[in-house]
């Protein structure tokens, strides 16, 4: 996990970091949207729990769209979330999807098909869920994660 935090950006920094016009939409989505209470209120359990790293263009419409819900699950509940930004397609390259560098390379290493990118991890290192784009249908952002997380076996009682 250490080496995930160095090589990668708190969500706000890479929102606010951002040049224009992205950043524009990137806000106003921020001041746009309102958090389901009830799943932050959930998701403040699992703060020292969970860790969330996401791969973000500052072109792609879904990012707009889902990383400044990150950010604002962030600002809201304490949860850690990172973020890889930058990437670029390589069109020139048809063995490649994306350009490396400006890409960082753990587009590779985490199969990076489609952004946004969202994986939830477990703090000691162990992947419990990705979102791919957008959540599932009918699903916000946050009630994605939650359901991701409440999947963890290792924070149930044992049923023995």
């Amino acid at each position: 996990m250490k080496e995930l935090v160095k090589r990668t950006v708190p969500v706000k920094d890479y929102i606010t970091y951002m040049h224009d016009p992205f950043r524009g939409r990137f806000l106003e989505r921020m001041k746009t949207y309102s958090l389901k209470e009830d799943v932050v209120e959930e998701l403040k359990k699992y703060v020292d729990k969970i860790f969330i790293v996401a791969f973000s263009a500052e072109w792609c419409k879904d990012c707009a769209a889902n990383v400044p819900v990150l950010a604002l699950l962030a600002d809201e509940t304490g949860l850690k979330v990172r973020v890889f930004g930058g990437l670029k397609k390589d069109p020139l390259n048809p063995d490649e999807k994306w350009r490396i560098p400006p890409s960082p390379p753990e587009v590779r290493e985490f199969e990076v098909e489609r952004t946004p990118h969202i994986v939830i991890f477990h703090t000691n290192g162990r992947e419990l869920g990705k979102i791919i784009e957008n959540p599932a249908p009918n699903k916000t952002m946050e009630e994605e994660i939650l359901q991701l997380v409440r999947q963890e076996k290792s924070w149930r009682p044992s049923e023995n």
